[in-house]
């Protein structure tokens, strides 16, 4: 019997020729991802009598949760995680408003195919757009990962989700995420290596394809995988380059070094169920609150009053995203009595946006633009709702009090929807506007 990508990669990663799914498994991660929850994460570390990480090298802290810190509690917790890594030789350490750290690995190519990452996030499924295992675990998790470099973890049995096809003119992997949760619930995958296969991944673009392991945070995944193509090791190559020169590292063949490791399932692996899309079949969908997978196709919630729109996140805060919206946008204005927050995922977004005119598009229409960063994701500031609000937001969670207001709704919908339904004051389709 074949092996699943997961049962691959943790063999890896365990020193072992061979997995099961089922099997208990010492894991040494290639990377190991913390925060602003890295000073927390330090408490613990402390607890354990440990006095040094044992490979900083492997170590990426960035600072994007509560960026700029929007309280003496959040600038104190930044302190400690910048004593941190200074303390500890932490090498990969991204400041406040450099981004959002998933964004930010990526850009930097501190994550490549096949290897491990573990995270204090639970979207660190995230870098299986790149060919990789990411999986969040808990904080203590990370502590004993500072500590020892290895965690016990459970090979996950997989899913297999094919994807065929090329999307209508305005659906996106958002929608395809969003149908996919809503047709399995939000457990459906729950502890699952959830594996995508088929053309309909290869027609997307690089960003696109960054959106479907992010969301699989939220159909319970413990990571999720997409096969690595041409176009991932071309990005991955001049990203490794790039940081080659500016650290002063030797020149090297970085296709072949992105390439190197990659790591693909069997054709006769076992999965526990397989579910098949027909890409062409799919149309906008809207997660209502306060559940990812209370779903509905956007025509069946057209309509409903909204107050503010949120454009940004680690799912959808990218350039083609701000590139969507603007399209929306050009030449309109935000509507009386609703408004726009937009939050690039990174700087580097930032920069590009700036540089192709989309800021200027989303100040003329009327929005506002807040440093990189997750912003009101998860409730900290830059956006919080007030009670009795709706809010259309590009994020990848709606539950009840997700965004610092207990009496407030939140729908999901992709970037274009949420520009739309920026300009019309309530839940519009895109290509309606």
């Amino acid at each position: 019997m074949g092996k699943t990508f997961a049962e691959k990669a943790l063999a890896r990663a365990s020193g072992q020729t061979e997995v099961t799914a089922g099997q208990i498994v010492d894991a040494r991660p290639d990377r190991i991802l913390s925060h602003d929850n890295t000073a927390a994460i330090y408490r613990l570390f402390k607890q354990l009598g440990v006095d040094r990480v044992q490979h900083p090298e492997r170590l990426a802290v960035t600072l994007d949760h509560a960026v700029p810190a929007p309280t003496t509690q959040h600038a104190q917790n930044h302190a400690e995680a910048r004593r941190f890594v200074e303390e500890q030789g932490v090498k990969h350490f991204f400041e406040v408003g450099r981004g959002i750290c998933h964004q930010v690995l990526s850009e930097e190519a501190l994550v490549l195919p096949g290897q491990v990452i573990l995270g204090a996030d639970s979207h660190t499924t995230h870098y299986g757009w790149l060919g990789a295992f990411g999986a969040g675990v808990g904080r203590s998790e990370v502590a004993a990962l500072w500590a020892t470099g290895e965690l016990w973890l459970r090979v996950p049995e997989s899913l297999k989700i094919v994807l065929n096809g090329k999307l209508p003119f305005g659906v996106t992997a958002k929608d395809f995420c969003l149908k996919l949760i809503g047709d399995l619930g939000a457990d459906g995958g729950l502890y699952a290596s959830v594996e995508f296969h088929g053309d309909g991944i290869y027609h997307l673009s690089l960003e696109s394809r960054m959106v479907i392991p992010n969301m699989m945070a939220e159909f319970g995944a413990k990571n999720a995988w997409l096969p690595p193509d041409e176009a991932v090791f071309a990005y991955l190559a001049e990203r490794l380059e790039r940081r080659s020169k500016r650290e002063n590292q030797s020149a090297q063949d970085w296709a072949a070094v992105a390439r190197r490791d990659a790591l693909y399932p069997d054709a006769d692996a076992r999965y526990v169920a397989t579910h098949v899309y027909d890409a062409s079949t799919l149309e906008p969908m809207i997660a209502k609150p306060h559940r990812v997978d209370n779903v509905a196709p956007l025509s069946a919630v057209r309509g409903t009053r909204i107050q503010q729109a949120f454009l940004g996140t680690c799912t959808n805060g990218r350039l083609e995203d701000l590139a969507a919206a603007c399209e929306v946008l050009q030449g309109k204005q935000i509507a009386r009595g609703t408004r726009m927050v937009v939050i690039p995922a990174s700087s580097e977004v930032l920069q590009e946006a700036t540089r192709r005119g989309y800021i200027s598009i989303f100040l003329e229409a009327g929005a506002v633009i807040g440093v990189p960063g997750c912003g009101p994701c998860m409730g900290n500031h830059m956006g919080i709702p007030a009670p009795n609000e709706v809010t259309i937001s590009s994020a990848n969670r709606n539950f009840r009090g997700r965004m610092g207001t207990r009496d407030s709704e939140i729908y999901l919908a992709s970037p274009a929807v949420v520009a739309a339904s920026a300009v019309a004051g309530y839940i519009a389709d895109p290509r309606e506007v």
